[in-house]
């Protein structure tokens, strides 16, 4: 592992320095970094919700069913961290969820390049910025035991931190036992996961039923993909089979925190389709389940850690696409102690992703 750290870091450290020269931007011309202070004590902030793409994947994906281009503000480079010290963000979980999990449609061969290529960029990156960024593999899933090996390998060698997937796999919710294997490796590994829908929930609704103004596909599609994976993650035994498994679903556990009471009885009211938890969802909520903070209401963030306690919310930002910032309804928040905001700032995920400030 020390071998291939140290070729990482040499080959990062050499192409980090062509990409900043070759944009006439170098690391002392960066923007002052700003502070975030809770009752004037410095907090270490930790933005778990991160996107990132590297031109490699196009090279890999050329003359493929899955050939696309990735726009300029998509691609990973020194605004990352402009923006970064803009907002007062010390440390970011990429994970490579640029348009949702599209690599879901690979073969298994194509697939395992993907991931191998996005996660060694990521690794490459984060050797760079050490002391800004970790990264979060993003497995092949339709394949779980190659999804497995691939999260051995990217936490082995490449020291990422945990994983990134999607809500689905082409229709299908990962929560049934064929898709075990991936979930005893992250158990086995220790690592946490963080779940981001697909985009526009595809496969879940009637079609054309998201369409319509406002980006329903987005602004609703999204977080009913998270409320629904994590419901069955749940009812279907998922999280009993695997209860060192910790899941962060991502829009804030998209509606489930909203409607627990409701899922809390729905198990006793339909009994012909019996569940396979063993607890009541409220305690997997309390424990498993984490949720991030875009919710975008100082209320709605009152409300998940009244549901769910401080201990399961983490500070989320979807960079880079343009969302309103949320630190500062927890950083404001008259309804919060300084520890639920030094916890939610970064506190929970600097433990769930071993980040030492």
């Amino acid at each position: 592992m020390a071998n291939r750290r140290e070729f990482l870091k040499t080959i990062g450290a050499a192409a980090g320095s062509a990409w900043l020269a070759g944009r006439g931007l170098d690391a002392g011309a960066q923007s002052a970094r700003r502070e975030i202070t809770i009752n004037g004590r410095r907090v270490t902030t930790v933005d778990i919700h991160a996107h990132a793409v590297f031109p490699e994947l196009s090279e890999v994906i050329a003359g493929t069913p899955l050939d696309r281009s990735f726009p300029d503000w998509q691609v990973l480079g020194p605004s990352r961290i402009e923006a970064m010290n803009e907002r007062g963000i010390d440390y970011q979980a990429l994970s490579m969820t640029i348009s949702g999990h599209w690599w879901y449609g690979a073969d298994e061969a194509l697939a395992d390049r993907i991931v191998r290529t996005a996660d060694e960029a990521l690794a490459t990156w984060v050797e760079r910025h050490p002391d800004r960024f970790v990264m979060l593999s993003s497995p092949a899933l339709p394949y779980p035991e190659l999804a497995a090996a691939q999260l051995e390998y990217a936490v082995t060698q490449l020291d990422a931190r945990g994983a990134c997937v999607g809500g689905q796999v082409e229709g299908e919710f990962p929560s049934t036992v064929r898709f075990d294997p991936f979930w005893a490796k992250c158990e086995e590994l220790d690592v946490p996961v963080f779940m981001h829908p697909a985009l526009g929930a595809p496969n879940l609704v009637m079609e054309h039923t998201l369409q319509g103004r406002g980006g329903l596909f987005n602004v609703v599609g999204g977080p009913f993909e998270t409320t629904l994976f994590l419901t069955h993650m749940m009812f279907d035994g998922t999280l009993d089979r695997f209860p060192g498994l910790r899941i962060v679903g991502a829009h804030g556990g998209g509606y489930l925190p909203s409607y627990l009471g409701r899922t809390e009885v729905a198990c006793e009211r339909f009994p012909e389709d019996p569940c396979l938890n063993t607890k009541q969802p409220s305690e997997y909520m309390r424990t498993q389940i984490f949720v991030d903070s875009m919710v975008f209401s100082e209320e709605g963030i009152r409300h998940l850690v009244e549901e769910m306690g401080a201990t399961q919310v983490v500070y989320g930002t979807d960079i880079p696409f343009p969302w309103p910032e949320t630190m500062h309804h927890i950083v404001d928040s008259p309804n919060l102690s300084d520890e639920d905001k030094t916890l939610i700032l970064g506190g929970n995920l600097m433990r769930l992703l071993r980040i030492e400030a």
